[in-house]
């Protein structure tokens, strides 16, 4: 099970290399990934009639953390139902979209990403992986119904059922944790389950209750029950093959999967089995009458959906076991006929453009085989004798009639009975939206339109006959109830017998017969009951107040950010820094009397750089000119380094001195763009008032550290960090080893923030791409043999042959210096962040002699693009360790012979610092290309560089 999972995401990854090489013919190959899970499930029937079979995958074995899957005839029905629909939509997919179609590869990643998600939620014995599984299909259905992102429709509609099915996500993930943290609960469903029913978990607690409700609200909104159905009918502005698949077989049915899997245990649970039958049946009328009004095809079919969904939550919330199989029964026809039907839709809509019922006619001569199998998957949807959906609602008959006995619901027979009516109407108005709907595509009608039809590919018309063909399955009734009725079945430990056979009786037959009466009358007399629905308006919908609520709370978080947050940066400075200083103060005057006071200085060098430093501070805080503050505050940071410096810490210091060049490269930078001058003199209050926050701020950060440092009563850990680092990290450099092996992870987090960050920076800049234009020479204007090429396209007032001289004799030598920082790094002080600094202010170095044509022939390289290899060769030094049994990120030492040279020896943590090292430079070469390239571009007007037939080069020399 845990290999078909990897291969599926595998296919989500390779998805948009098939799209590039094969177009819209890479679906063929993709459907072999679900197919796979099908074909697999299906080969394992004899065991599912047998036997429970759990697969445990270690995780985390040192903190016993284990992945544990499961195979019963529940998920063997649903990875049938999820990989078998899923190939047959990828299929309908390679031939729906055309050749030159927007967004293929963003449509293949994301489809197979949720049908291995998808997978993952009904193979997961893990309350937690299930709730893992079940987030990411509602964050890639918010992907794919937006797949059309320039479509204003689509993307409300994302948005939408992003918000409904993902509250009721977190709303589940609360009561799994409750259930699981329980004296007798556990976080493992099978364990659940079971707890509940033998009384180990006491089912009429209040927290029990509380917990089992809020599960039954994550299965409610993701089915879309009311009150949440009106996000269904809004997604169907995604394209056809994502409504076949999420919103038929897949996604929807996660839903009914999460109530059958835990109704054998919750229906002893006060609550649980009425709100969903109540709930389910109310839905179950609520979507056939709106399936009834609708004129587009598409609509039909999602009310349709919302109804029958009702339908399958109140048969198997019910809690016996002939209403669970009956109810799982109706979920495999519904999956089938469904999906055919919305591919359909698709067809229709290729073929003529249109799915508006009232501009379509006589397509049933045109396309005589589409129309057949619609017409046959119409007649299952209808319940009529014979087909599998006849079969299903028969079942769900028989079991109210027989009236067996349900924990979760009082009322006994007279209950059932109600239930009995509410679902004969429910399927009397199912009958009738069946029949519009084949109707409306394929009747021939009293109008007058001219419907063009475009013939359409067989691998458009063959999923449809496959799925339609489903319907016949009603003739294999008894075998449906033996693998139900096994012991790995999800009736085990309920009471009653299911009965799933085409013949039940009697009495089910006769309410059949009503029922299809009925059905045939409200088709008869279709436009007075339309008239008769025109005539009724409702004043308010669970939509408009959903769309009412959310424009309201986003009035009321704009009121209340700008009430807080009102953009000055000043003001939400103070904000913070007397806050923080108000709590530390008060945890000064409440903590005891310092003991042990430190002395302030060791010698009266570390008191002369302090001074120092404090004389740059007030020099920074007094400059008018923008560059001299930069420069003071340069010196700042350069104190702090030399107090490093003489206190041990070469590596430190040598950081600290690299980033300082950076940060004050980055301020000349911006201040090109900006007044020579701050702003004009501010109001004496105003500048009383920045004084004393900023003294005060200093002052008690200052004396809450003193008294920190005073408050030690254990060993410090750094006592152990040398012998550790050698013996765990295999390095002498303990600031190294701490980066890539104690707190590898840390480090990861935090190259993730600093990739982000660039993107943030780059995007404040860039107009129309991540990236942006890399400028080159061109090979007519450069002169060969130059060192620097670009700096030719400069005007000759903007050149420095010193300083063109300086960068040809640096250059390389800091390119050198870089890479032996890195390599010496685990043992010495250096290390990959510090070499990729220097290395970067070597590519900042060609940038100011040569501008940014210059910048463009030395780093031909999107940043981006070092960015995300930085990242992931980290990432891979991190998974490194796994090759050698060892967890992912532990230092693991390597050699590879070399024959006669020897050996190459290193560690795993190395390809992790090879990573720091190219993120890092790729953050300063993005930081120079946005702040400088961009902006010279930005600022470059139509006009001829000198000597030259390239564009202006700008001024980004010095």
């Amino acid at each position: 099970m845990f290999a078909l999972l990897i291969v599926q995401l595998v296919a989500a990854l390779c998805a948009p290399l098939a799209v590039r090489l094969w177009g819209r013919n890479s679906f063929l190959v993709l459907a072999l990934a679900p197919a796979s899970a099908a074909i697999w499930a299906l080969l394992q029937t004899p065991s599912v009639f047998r036997e429970d079979r759990f697969e445990v995958v270690s995780w985390v074995p040192t903190l016993s953390l284990d992945i544990v899957f499961r195979l019963d005839t529940l998920s063997w029905l649903m990875m049938i139902l999820v990989g078998g629909v899923g190939a047959a939509v990828l299929v309908y997919s390679s031939r729906y979209f055309s050749s030159s179609a927007a967004g293929l590869t963003r449509f293949a990643t994301f489809f197979m990403a949720f049908a291995a998600a998808m997978y993952g939620v009904v193979v997961a014995d893990q309350t937690m992986i299930m709730y893992l599984f079940w987030e990411m299909t509602a964050v890639l259905s918010y992907l794919l119904i937006g797949h059309h992102s320039t479509r204003a429709p689509a993307r409300v509609a994302a948005r939408q059922a992003f918000l409904v099915t993902g509250f009721g996500g977190l709303v589940m993930f609360a009561g799994l944790v409750i259930l699981g943290v329980t004296p007798g609960g556990s976080f493992r469903a099978s364990e659940l389950i079971h707890s509940l029913q033998t009384g180990g978990l006491d089912p009429t607690q209040p927290l029990v209750i509380v917990a089992a409700l809020l599960v039954l609200v994550g299965g409610l909104s993701k089915s879309a029950q009311v009150p949440f159905s009106f996000w269904l009918p809004g997604a169907m502005a995604a394209p056809t093959p994502v409504s076949a698949y999420l919103h038929a077989a897949a996604m929807v049915k996660a839903g009914v999967y999460l109530i059958a899997r835990f109704t054998p245990g919750f229906t002893f649970v006060p609550g649980w089995s009425m709100l969903a039958v109540v709930i389910g049946l109310y839905t179950m009328l609520h979507g056939s009458y709106l399936a009834l009004r609708q004129r587009d095809l598409k609509l039909i079919l999602a009310y349709g959906t919302v109804s029958q969904l009702g339908l399958m939550i109140a048969a198997v919330g019910m809690g016996t076991a002939a209403a669970l199989a009956a109810g799982l029964v109706i979920m495999l026809s519904h999956a089938l006929f469904k999906s055919s039907l919305f591919l359909t839709v698709g067809a229709v809509e290729s073929a003529t453009g249109t799915r508006d019922l009232w501009e379509l006619t006589g397509l049933a001569r045109r396309m005589p085989v589409l129309a057949t199998f619609a017409g046959l998957a119409a007649l299952s949807m209808a319940g009529i004798p014979i087909t599998l959906g006849y079969v299903g609602k028969e079942s769900l008959i028989s079991a109210l009639l027989e009236g067996g006995y349900s924990p979760g619901l009082p009322g006994g027979s007279t209950a059932n009975m109600m239930m009995l009516v509410v679902l004969a109407l429910g399927s009397m108005m199912t009958i009738g939206y069946a029949w519009r709907f084949w109707w409306g595509a394929f009747g021939t009608k009293k109008i007058k339109v001219d419907v063009k039809v475009r013939p359409l590919s067989k691998l458009v018309i063959a999923p449809i006959v496959i799925l339609a063909s489903g319907a016949f399955l009603g003739f294999a009734a008894h075998p449906l109830e033996q693998l139900l009725t096994s012991p790995t079945g999800p009736t085990k430990g309920m009471s009653g017998y299911p009965h799933i056979a085409l013949w039940s009786g009697w009495a089910p037959a006769l309410i059949t017969l009503v029922i299809l009466i009925g059905g045939v009358l409200l088709a008869v007399f279709r436009p007075q009951v339309s008239k008769f629905q025109r005539s009724i308006h409702t004043p308010i919908s669970a939509a408009r107040i959903f769309a009412l609520s959310l424009r309201d709370l986003e009035l009321f978080a704009n009121r209340v950010t700008s009430f807080i947050q009102r953009g000055s940066l000043p003001g939400e400075l103070a904000t913070i820094m007397l806050s923080a200083a108000a709590l530390t103060t008060y945890a000064i005057l409440r903590a005891n009397p310092p003991r042990n006071l430190p002395p302030l200085w060791d010698s009266a060098l570390q008191a002369a750089i302090v001074g120092v430093g404090i004389i740059a501070v007030f020099v920074t805080v007094r400059a008018r000119r923008r560059i001299r503050a930069a420069l003071a505050l340069g010196a700042v940071g350069m104190s702090v380094s030399l107090l490093f410096a003489i206190h041990g810490a070469p590596d430190l210091a040598l950081t600290q001195l690299a980033v300082e060049a950076v940060s004050l490269v980055v301020f000349i930078l911006v201040f090109r763009k900006l007044p020579t001058y701050f702003s004009t003199r501010p109001l004496v209050s105003s500048k009383i008032s920045k004084v004393f926050v900023g003294t005060l701020a200093g002052t008690i950060t200052a004396v809450g550290g003193y008294y920190a440092f005073s408050a030690r009563i254990h060993t410090p850990v750094s006592e152990l960090m040398p012998r550790e680092a050698l013996e765990f990290g295999h390095g002498r450099n303990i600031v190294n080893v701490i980066l890539v092996d104690i707190r590898a992870w840390d480090t990861m987090g935090e190259l993730s923030v600093l990739l982000v960050t660039a993107t943030g920076v780059a995007s404040l800049i860039y107009v129309m791409s991540r990236t942006g234009r890399i400028d080159r020479i061109s090979k007519r204007s450069a002169k060969p043999g130059r060192f620097l090429p670009g700096a030719s396209a400069l005007r000759p007032h903007d050149r420095s042959m010193v300083l063109e001289v300086a960068t040809r004799l640096l250059f390389p030598t800091m390119i050198v210096l870089s890479i032996w920082l890195l390599l010496i790094g685990h043992n010495e002080p250096g290390g990959g962040f510090v070499g990729g600094v220097v290395a970067g202010l070597a590519f900042v170095l060609r940038y100011l002699a040569g501008g940014r044509y210059e910048l463009g022939e030395a780093m031909p390289i999107p940043a981006g693009y070092l960015l995300g290899t930085g990242l992931f060769v980290a990432a891979a030094g991190g998974a490194a360790p796994l090759l050698f049994g060892n967890v992912p990120f532990q230092s693991t030492p390597v050699d590879i012979p070399l024959g006669a040279l020897g050996e190459l020896h290193f560690t795993t943590a190395m390809i992790l610092d090879v990573g720091v090292y190219i993120l890092v430079m790729g953050l300063i070469v993005d930081l120079v290309s946005a702040l400088g390239a961009e902006v010279d571009r930005q600022g470059d007007r139509p006009a001829r560089a000198y000597g030259s037939s390239t564009p202006t080069r700008t001024k980004g020399g010095v």
